[in-house]
């Protein structure tokens, strides 16, 4: 994260200092060198797992970020991929991107907790964005989604296993999590980013509340944990009529 192509340590103080969108806006021409940016294998273990299901027509990226998932909608759509995103920054830097060959791209600033379309899409796709919203707020973020795709269309994201309690992933989420409390307790605007509010039990609910069927489907990629279990899976689910 340190390296010279990386932010700094006092340029990620003050992103986390600020709001998550000015925040974002701040890191963005250097989000590709730091580890939130989603990995390739994560994105092409996912291309490969939607591939099935397709071809699709059309494309979203919710919370696209600088774009890096927009390149796995134009492995399985034919006509139109959309990246949608809150931060100009981020979008700034996704426009620079080297367009993919095949359906057309273009890029939206918007909140995806209102989002500016109507039932156009086919696919929802989101990488890593979830910690960015309470759980109070994923009924509105799935009904949001919903009401963007067409009856049958599907939205797809990859969830990781939960760490074991008492592994040293564990203690570093807690402790990240913990301090972003603090921090959100001490200081405004709050900046929201949690990685253990997004639970796959309360997730599976709210989306059958929102209207989709939803299934599992292990990513071979990425192996089994001891128990035999997946360590990461991708989330399909589709709009019910």
């Amino acid at each position: 994260m340190f390296s010279p192509e990386g932010p700094t340590l006092r340029e990620l103080a003050v992103q986390a200092l600020s709001s998550v969108e000015r925040g974002y806006d701040l890191l963005a021409p250097k989000f590709d060198h730091t580890p939130y940016r989603t990995p390739d294998r994560v994105l092409d273990a996912v291309a490969s797992a939607l591939a099935p299901a397709g071809p699709f027509d059309a494309g979203l990226d919710l919370c696209c970020g600088t774009g890096a998932g927009v390149d796995v909608l134009a492995r399985v759509c034919r006509e139109s991929v959309t990246g949608v995103d809150f931060s100009a920054g981020m979008l700034e830097v996704a426009r620079g991107r080297t367009v993919p060959e095949g359906p057309a791209v273009s890029w939206v600033r918007a909140d995806a907790r209102a989002l500016p379309f109507g039932p156009a899409f086919d696919l929802v796709v989101s990488f890593g964005a979830f910690g960015h919203f309470l759980p109070r707020e994923l009924p509105g973020l799935f009904t949001q989604v919903r009401s963007v795709l067409r009856p049958g269309g599907c939205f797809a994201f990859p969830v990781g296993a939960p760490p074991r309690p008492g592994s040293r992933e564990y203690w570093t989420l807690l402790g990240f999590d913990s301090a972003m409390r603090v921090r959100n307790a001490l200081w405004r605007p709050p900046f929201v980013m949690y990685y253990r509010t997004f639970r796959l039990g309360e997730v599976g609910r709210e989306l059958t509340r929102a209207g989709f069927r939803a299934d599992l489907h292990a990513l071979p990629e990425f192996g089994n944990r001891p128990d035999g279990s997946p360590r990461a899976r991708l989330v399909v689910a589709r709009r019910l009529p």
